[in-house]
């Protein structure tokens, strides 16, 4: 009788360390609801979000605000998803967006950076870059590119022609072929003239 008693009591505290399971820095519990701040700089490389009351990074994605609009501060709620079985390139933890807390207008003019090439697995890298109606898109119908000048806007031409020669190469040739910079860092604000659906480019800088 007392094994049998032991091992109940021997499950129950497996079943109890597994609802009590936390993860990351933050000890956080699947299910777990937080509040996160997102700042301005949307799709940027010096995006930051980060968790309250901490005021640190939080260090996993925030899933599902489609709604969230460049040059715009957020405070938001959002629940905690563990994912016990990742894909074996895919995170196995995130946040999942709950609703707005507070908007708040970006005041600033502070410079940031954004990346015109990207890396997928599989894929390879990937040119960030559109062309529709005479206007440069860098998130298709959510980011336009602006430009400051003249020069910049022949350099976003040039970007945009070596992504058309790759696409040709895929149609005739059904060959994968790279872009001809290894990255294309652009350093852009948020367009006074278009606030929240541009960026202004002040500086292209590529890497061969």
């Amino acid at each position: 009788m007392m094994k049998y008693l032991s091992l109940i009591f021997f499950v129950l505290f497996l079943s109890a360390c597994s609802k009590d399971e936390v993860y990351g820095p933050f000890k956080l519990k699947n299910g777990q609801e937080v509040e996160l701040l997102v700042d301005h700089r949307y799709a940027s490389v010096n995006e930051s979000l980060l968790i309250l009351p901490q005021n640190k990074p939080a260090e996993m994605s925030l899933r599902g605000f489609d709604a969230r609009k460049p040059g715009y501060n957020y405070r938001v709620k959002a629940r905690l998803n563990v994912n016990p079985n990742p894909p074996q390139d895919g995170p196995d933890r995130w946040f999942n967006f709950i609703g707005v807390i507070s908007e708040e207008k970006y005041q600033g003019n502070e410079p940031f950076e954004i990346m015109l090439i990207k890396s997928y697995i599989p894929g390879g890298p990937v040119i960030i870059l559109r062309k529709t109606n005479g206007k440069y898109e860098y998130i298709e119908d959510k980011l336009e590119l602006t430009y400051a000048s003249q020069a910049l806007k022949d350099q976003l031409e040039e970007i945009w022609q070596n992504a058309l020669e790759i696409g040709a190469n895929w149609e005739v040739n059904h060959q994968q072929s790279n872009p001809k910079w290894k990255f294309i860092k652009a350093t852009v604000s948020h367009d006074p003239a278009n606030f929240g659906k541009a960026y202004l480019v002040q500086r292209i800088d590529f890497g061969m």
